[in-house]
């Protein structure tokens, strides 16, 4: 059994000794180098865009949104956010202008040498004086009304969480060229049948004309998720007018101020418990800043919403939610999907009941977490696989909370110089993959192929971003198989050679993509036992057996793929 070994990672010694080529490094002949020229105004309407006339604008490739041949959208939930400003900007940094330069430093200062007036208009920066909803939710469970009568306690409480930046150790950085009148990109990304769907849309091209692949990526933790499809669409509008390859690589300063963050959140509770400290109320308001465009942020909402009432089972709840717009840059994916923020109020008002009631948070969370047949906010039964007791016993046990606990508030009592101590606890529940039908909806792909010369070869779209991916597939079909999984190789993401297995988010690369291939592997197995006999056991069978299952099959390599699918 490969699962559940502590296999070296594959991508380890790379990196480790930087034998790893990310984008930047890559050297390609010819190539000039994109920079943007982004919005100073938060919300305004371009009055003119000049050019220094001293300037040799001759050597430079200049793009507006006039020069995109197909739809200005960067197509993702809603059609509203364009690839380029054109007439309004709606959050400083929107890219206006794209430039390119055999140099990048001359590049950098034609950036410089670009003026753009603008007739301002109104700005919206406070989430909570916003007058649009990008998307609302409303969970109700019980009866509310009864709930608070019932109440021996009410507690009311308001947490807010900032922006957060994902602070990946490579910038976003692509690469984009047109290759026997294929359009190219190829860069630092998370998700490339986002790219390519993306790309579709703005160039007005078959998918078979568009290729999108990724190269070494130094982190992303949602990040590049979406936001690459918005580069990828700079640096091939700029390609395609200069008629060869173009790079473009942010520097630090501009991948913090342009792309986007976690979303600033207000969570407002209001809890009513018995004396003893039993649920029996709760109404939660959420109130998430989007930014400019609306990008992926409905389903963060939606994520956040589903988390606000915390890992604990309550009677009588209801969750009102909304995200809302505002002109700062659009906000996105980050870890953790909007959950992070509704759980973080939910866990620190734990702090203010167990105040309000003299009654230790350890003490209220054992008594309300949800356990074996608990119903959840949205009504749902948890019938399997509810660990979140044992968690927190174990959690307790092996961090010694209580004695800590004690120890720290004698010393807090008695400081006398004014340093503190203290322990912090939180239980959180948090779903792997897309929720509701999401997954069914993917339709997602994987596959397996064995070539004639014995080469097995994982085919799938989730990107190696620093968490395992590629060891791990290798890992699932080796158990799935009985060979080594030093024997599986697994291709690169490239929208021409790999099915689409969805987006590289939520915790599903192993969970859903993992058992696709295990599927898929599980079939090439049943391949090998009916025409060959047996699944071979050493290179040289594999080899034979290759030959043997070609031979039976018109395609040049056997290959097996699973589809997601309702269970």
């Amino acid at each position: 059994m490969s699962v559940g070994k502590n296999e070296p990672r594959r991508d380890g010694p790379a990196k480790l000794t930087g034998r790893a080529q990310y984008l930047d490094d890559l050297d390609i002949p010819g190539c000039w180098h994109g920079v943007t020229v982004r919005s100073t105004v938060p919300h305004g309407r371009i009055k003119s865009i000049s050019y220094d006339p001293a300037f040799p604008w001759d050597q430079c490739v200049i793009v507006t949104a006039k020069d995109i041949p197909g739809v200005n959208v960067v197509t993702l939930i809603e059609p509203d956010q364009p690839l380029l400003a054109d007439g309004i900007v709606r959050h400083r940094e929107e890219a206006i202008v794209l430039i390119a330069h055999p140099d990048r430093a001359t590049a950098y200062e034609a950036a410089k040498r670009v003026k753009i007036e603008y007739e301002a208009l109104p700005a919206v920066f406070d989430m909570e004086k916003s007058e649009k909803a990008f998307k609302k939710f409303l969970i109700e469970r019980g009866d509310l009304e009864a709930g608070f009568a019932a109440a021996d306690v009410i507690v009311e409480g308001e947490y807010r969480t900032p922006s957060q930046e994902q602070a990946y150790i490579e910038n976003n950085a692509v690469a984009a060229y047109e290759e026997d009148g294929i359009l190219v990109v190829t860069g630092s990304l998370q998700c490339p049948y986002y790219v390519l769907k993306a790309m579709k849309k703005i160039f007005n091209r078959d998918e078979s004309k568009i290729r999108v692949i990724q190269t070494v990526t130094g982190g992303g933790f949602g990040g590049k998720e979406e936001y690459p499809s918005m580069i990828c669409g700079h640096a091939a509008l700029l390609s395609l007018k200069a008629k060869r390859p173009v790079k473009i690589v942010y520097d630090r300063h501009e991948d913090m101020a342009a792309t986007t963050k976690r979303h600033p959140a207000v969570v407002r509770h209001r809890t009513g418990l018995t004396r003893d400290g039993r649920l029996v109320a709760q109404d939660i308001d959420v109130t998430m800043d989007g930014g400019a465009y609306a990008t992926l942020s409905a389903v963060v909402l939606s994520r956040g919403t589903l988390h606000a009432a915390g890992a604990y089972e309550c009677p009588n709840v209801r969750v009102r939610s909304q995200v809302v717009m505002t002109h700062t840059p659009p906000n996105g994916a980050f870890r953790g999907f909007g959950a992070p923020q509704t759980l973080f109020a939910a866990e620190l008002h734990w702090e203010k009941i167990a105040d309000a009631l003299k009654i230790d948070s350890l003490t209220l969370r054992r008594k309300n977490i949800f356990k074996l047949g608990s119903h959840t906010a949205t009504g749902q039964v948890l019938l399997e696989s509810v660990g979140a007791e044992e968690c927190l016993e174990k959690t307790v046990k092996a961090s010694g909370y209580v004695s800590k606990r004690k120890e720290y508030d004698r010393w807090n009592k008695n400081s006398k110089n004014k340093t503190w101590k203290g322990i912090g606890l939180a239980a959180c529940h948090h779903g792997a993959g897309f929720t509701g039908s999401g997954e069914v909806y993917l339709a997602s792909r994987a596959g397996v192929a064995l070539t004639r010369d014995g080469q097995l070869i994982v085919l799938a779209a989730s990107t190696e971003i620093g968490q395992g991916t590629n060891t791990m597939f290798a890992q699932v079909a080796s158990d799935a198989l009985g060979v080594p999984a030093s024997w599986f190789s697994v291709e690169t993401p490239d929208t021409h050679k790999v099915p689409d297995s969805g987006p590289t988010v939520a915790s599903r690369t192993c969970m859903v993509v993992g058992g696709l291939v295990a599927r898929a592997t599980r079939d090439l197995k049943r391949a090998f036992e009916a025409e060959y006999g047996k699944v071979p056991k050493t290179p040289a069978d594999l080899k034979k057996a290759a030959r043997v299952l070609c031979a039976a099959s018109p395609r040049a390599a056997s290959r097996s793929s699973s589809r997601s699918r309702r269970r």
